[in-house]
């Protein structure tokens, strides 16, 4: 009660019921009238933010949102999520102390299963779902393989959705939009 009580004498028209109530809390809660959208990746969410894609008179580049990068030296490996604008969002690595302690080797088969769900845990906590991964695995049973199985199977997509672009009135083909989807 001594919090109540120097509340008390700062708010002094506040009793100190209303101060530990969730009555309180909950009727003066008003919604707002308009709604500011701070999180910078809704769009992408969405498909309909900007995706890089060049020029049209470019070859064909890498278009991603969000891309999977895989380094392999000779000790440890390292993977790591790019976002296109940002840089480096995310990146786990066998020289890191909490992964390193549970390996007995840090670049082997094991290492890289292990290190493709810590990250997939990561990208999931992050609120990122899908990554556009440009890696082929050289070997089917090799440790990049076995990365992306294990990244995979933390639920992660490795393909991203295309860009939403608007159909215009003379075209053909009118694509689904993202947000009226009816399941």
């Amino acid at each position: 009660m001594n919090i109540a009580r120097r509340y008390s004498r700062i708010f002094p028209r506040i009793s100190q019921n209303k101060l530990f109530s969730s009555e309180a809390s909950i009727n003066s809660f008003e919604i707002p009238q308009t709604f500011v959208n701070r999180n910078p990746r809704n769009l992408e969410k969405l498909r309909i933010g900007y995706k890089p894609d060049g020029y049209h008179v470019e070859k064909a580049g890498k278009i991603y949102w969000h891309k999977l990068l895989i380094n392999e030296s000779t000790k440890y490996v390292t993977a790591s999520i790019h976002h296109f604008k940002n840089g480096q969002v995310l990146v786990a690595s066998t020289s890191e102390w909490p992964i390193k302690k549970r390996l007995y080797r840090y670049n082997d088969v094991s290492a890289c299963i292990n290190l493709g769900r810590v990250l997939g845990e990561r990208c999931l906590k992050a609120g990122i779902i899908e990554v556009s991964c440009f890696i082929e695995p050289n070997n089917p049973e090799g440790r990049i393989a076995n990365f992306l199985k294990a990244f995979e199977q933390q639920g992660i997509a490795l393909k991203e959705p295309p860009q939403y672009k608007p159909s215009r009135p003379w075209d053909q083909f009118r694509p689904e939009k993202p947000w009226e989807v009816l399941d």
